[in-house]
């Protein structure tokens, strides 16, 4: 088996499968990365039995077949080499040659016959959706994800489609993320995805093309450029998000994202993990005004913001708070209170594109 090609193709090609690559497995073919030779091209596969990712290279080859390479062997001795074509030869005892101008590498590859395939899935539940939409909105919900492996199904993202309505919804018991979407669709269902599949997508993600997605019972793929990306889907009842959305409030505040996010920064400095202590936020007029005091230091701030309804004062941890915040899109955004007790809505400046809601915490006496 012989093929010849570009170092730069194959280098990220490598980057993309070994995100997929196991780290710890009772099958060592696993900690590979598979390599198949058919006419023209090379596959590259990395799979863990949770998700894996598949890409292709065009490539001259000489017959066909498959072997598994170690993940980092296979990735350093690629970066080494400075020329820009590579050519591999590989025997019948899967002893691997890698030749680039006057460099020369010599190892044993492992057989393919142990290597899991990929499941396979029907595309009878098949959507698309606009990549540079499906980062943005990975981007503005992942943060919410639960760590907790008690409940493994919070620890991914409910993708929620009725019709052409796309939401993608995250919580972890002390706040909540949407970010809707319209597609072209019919048909309603409802699945979770692992938070690790979604950033390895959202980093895999190179332009504005569609993303293909396909979906069955156990299993979604997206299918994006030449690369594609298959994972488990999380069992388990999610979370009934629509009931914790408000339907009213109290107070709404009109307000610069960049100078709440700056002040909840500057609140992080007094306000870390040793010391830590609920921010105390009262709204009252023209002004939103913040309030820490730890064992460290205190900490006051006043922003200007456009008010209307009851003064409140509330008190919110400021992570949770800043982590909203910071993936908000627009220059203003809109938040709201329903009293010093009920979770504070987070919205853009006009409609509904996401939704960001936090538990408010009790305030002490300061």
């Amino acid at each position: 088996m012989k093929f010849i090609c570009q170092k730069s193709a194959l280098c990220e090609a490598i980057s993309n499968v070994s995100k997929a690559v196991s780290s710890k497995t009772t099958i060592p073919e696993l900690e590979g990365i598979k390599v198949r030779v058919s006419p023209g091209k090379i596959e590259l596969t990395g799979y863990n039995l949770e998700m894996g990712i598949r890409t292709e290279i065009n490539s001259v080859t000489e017959d066909s077949g498959e072997f598994v390479v170690a993940s980092k062997r296979f990735s350093d001795f690629t970066k080494s080499l400075s020329g820009n074509e590579i050519s591999f030869e590989i025997n019948e005892k899967l002893d691997v040659k890698i030749l680039c101008g006057s460099t020369e590498y010599g190892f044993t590859a492992m057989s393919a016959e142990n290597y899991p395939d990929l499941p396979i899935i029907d595309t009878e539940k098949t959507f698309n959706v606009k990549s540079s939409v499906l980062k943005s909105m990975i981007h503005q919900t992942s943060y919410a994800t639960s760590m907790n492996e008690s409940k493994p199904v919070l620890t991914g993202e409910l993708f929620d489609i009725e019709d052409e309505k796309f939401n993608m919804v995250a919580i972890d018991g002390f706040r909540l993320a949407i970010r809707s979407e319209f597609i072209d669709n019919t048909g309603s269902y409802q699945f979770v995805v692992p938070k690790k599949a979604l950033l390895e997508l959202s980093s895999l993600i190179r332009d504005d093309r569609d993303c293909i997605i396909h979906i069955n019972e156990k299993h979604i793929i997206f299918e994006t450029g030449n690369v594609f990306i298959i994972s488990r889907l999380l069992e388990g009842t999610f979370h009934k998000y629509k009931l914790s959305i408000p339907s009213e409030h109290k107070t709404e505040v009109i307000i610069s994202k960049r100078e709440f996010l700056n002040s909840l920064e500057r609140c992080s400095l007094v306000n870390d993990e040793k010391n830590k202590t609920p921010v105390h936020c009262e709204i009252r007029e023209d002004t939103v005004n913040i309030r820490c005091h730890t064992g460290i230091a205190k900490f006051n701030d006043a922003i200007q913001a456009d008010v209307t309804g009851e003064t409140v004062t509330i008190g919110f941890n400021h992570k949770l708070m800043a982590d909203a915040v910071r993936v908000a899109d627009g220059d203003k955004i809109r938040i709201r209170f329903n009293g010093s007790k009920k979770v504070i809505e987070i919205l853009p400046l006009e409609g509904k594109d996401f939704i960001f809601l936090v538990m408010p915490v009790n305030l002490r006496s300061y």
